[in-house]
């Protein structure tokens, strides 16, 4: 451990969202003497503004349509109606018990958190403008430290030429502090933000379109599952505009909202008008400002290059979470925070295979995959077998009302191996994570069917799916 004054530390993790948290908390339970530094409160992006807040209001969309369709279960619940004020309130109590949960783990691992500004002195010193209450500044302390996480996260971004101002163009962040609604919306960007919003305000009832630049919805995921989400999304009346292109320069405020024309490719233009634009047009990792040029670290393309160990060019100098791109999930942060701590306190070594890091997209019907899509497969030439096995022949699905969707799984030709699992329908977010478990153990898709999945439950359908890439499916 470090010794001296109060202002020297093992390690120093710059940035308390769930990639600097994490690691803070590990290093701590390894015998490191840690100081976690943020300006704002413990929890960043994710707990303040992103992940949490969002879910939240997900959830009451989804209930809110349960509800208008509780007759059909024999639920008598007459004519149901949104507050959006105690849809807000109950927001932003989830936030604040779990940001009151993070501030008790800080006490439990005995994490010093330091509440200001930090910045790199060099690869060991980091200076820190503190903060105070009402965010009054309350001087400053420069800390010396063995290591240093960078975990400073990432801020939204638009696109050139339109400047959101948080009434008629806004962001992810306008909406998560919001507390009224639109009666339309466009939304910029079908990707999982997209449409996780387009979901939501739907089901809130308000006219959606989305515009996304690229052939399909979700383009990150495999084709399957694109294709399902744009049918489901349709259906349930809202307009999806793929390939869609615009003139940034062209989009027109005024006190009615704003209008863009929008040329999809092979299509006549047309003008949408909407009360609001929202920008889900992803995220910029937040490089500036932290004291990079003091040291030998690299940027390349807007986020920090480093090594399978999460270190930077400067030897004791790490970063981790948005700062180094990647998938640009929570989770995935706080297992690069654990990779870079177990490294740096000489621990086993975790290592963070993104090819087995499982994505999750909480609309609906919603979305979770893990591994290689079937095109990737094709891509690199690797050859596969797919099963696939939809929601609709699933007891459970049936049972709750929702059965839009499929279960996909993607296995090595030859060895059976388990590549990618695909899923969007009910609860999917949820079933993932035998996915994920299947494939760290790295099991076949023999061995995924063949456990035991218990009836009547949504798990079944991915057991089907795993069947189904031997052509053993018994229910479909």
């Amino acid at each position: 451990m470090a010794v001296g004054s109060s202002n020297s530390f093992d390690l120093v993790v710059l940035g308390a969202g769930t990639g600097g948290y994490t690691a803070a908390f590990r290093a701590s339970q390894l015998g490191l003497r840690v100081a976690l530094i943020d300006e704002r409160k413990i929890g960043g992006t994710c707990l303040h503004v992103g992940c949490i807040p969002t879910k939240a209001m997900l959830e009451s969309a989804d209930f809110y349509d349960r509800v208008k369709h509780a007759a059909d279960f024999g639920v008598m619940a007459g004519d149901p109606s949104i507050d959006y004020a105690a849809v807000a309130k109950r927001r932003g109590a989830v936030v604040d018990r779990l940001h009151k949960g993070l501030q008790s783990l800080v006490k439990k691992n005995k994490v010093e958190y330091i509440r200001g500004r930090g910045q790199l002195k060099s690869a060991k010193k980091v200076a820190v403008e503190l903060v105070g209450d009402g965010d009054k500044a309350e001087g400053s302390r420069t800390l010396d430290a063995t290591d240093v996480i960078l975990a400073t996260g990432s801020r939204v971004k638009s696109l050139p030429g339109l400047v959101p101002d948080g009434e008629r163009i806004i962001t992810s962040d306008d909406v998560v502090a919001g507390t009224s609604l639109p009666q339309s919306i466009v939304i910029v960007g079908g990707g999982a933000v997209g449409v996780e919003f387009a979901s939501f305000y739907h089901d809130m009832g308000v006219k959606v379109t989305i515009l996304e630049y690229l052939p399909r919805l979700v383009p990150l995921e495999d084709a399957d599952v694109s294709k399902e989400l744009e049918r489901a999304y349709t259906r349930r009346g809202m307009t999806v505009m793929t390939g869609a292109r615009f003139d940034s320069g062209s989009v027109l405020v005024d006190e009615n909202g704003i209008c863009v024309v929008v040329g999809p490719e092979g299509k006549q233009p047309q003008e949408l008008r909407a009360d609001q634009m929202l920008m889900a047009t992803g995220r910029a990792a937040n490089v500036e400002g932290i004291g990079l040029e003091t040291t030998r670290a690299v940027v390349e393309k807007g986020t920090v290059v480093v090594d399978e160990r999460m270190r930077t060019a400067e030897p004791h100098l790490y970063a981790i979470g948005d700062l180094i791109g990647g998938l640009w999930l929570a989770h995935v942060a706080g297992h690069e925070g654990i990779a870079a701590v177990h490294h740096i306190a000489g621990a086993e070594a975790e290592r963070v295979d993104y090819l087995k890091m499982p994505r999750a997209t909480y609309g609906r019907p919603q979305i979770a995959s893990i591994g290689r899509s079937e095109q990737e497969c094709e891509r690199d030439r690797i050859p596969v077998r797919t099963g696939q096995f939809p929601f609709l022949a699933n007891a459970k699905a049936l049972i709750g009302g929702e059965h839009d969707g499929f279960a996909k799984v993607v296995a090595h030709a030859e060895t059976g191996e388990v590549l990618g699992v695909h899923m969007v329908g009910p609860h999917v977010t949820d079933l993932i994570a035998e996915a994920s478990a299947a494939m760290f153990l790295q099991s076949t898709a023999w061995e995924l069917g063949a456990s035991v999945h218990p009836h009547p439950t949504l798990s079944e359908a991915l057991g089907e799916a795993a069947l189904a890439v031997d052509g053993r499916q018994i229910n479909f």
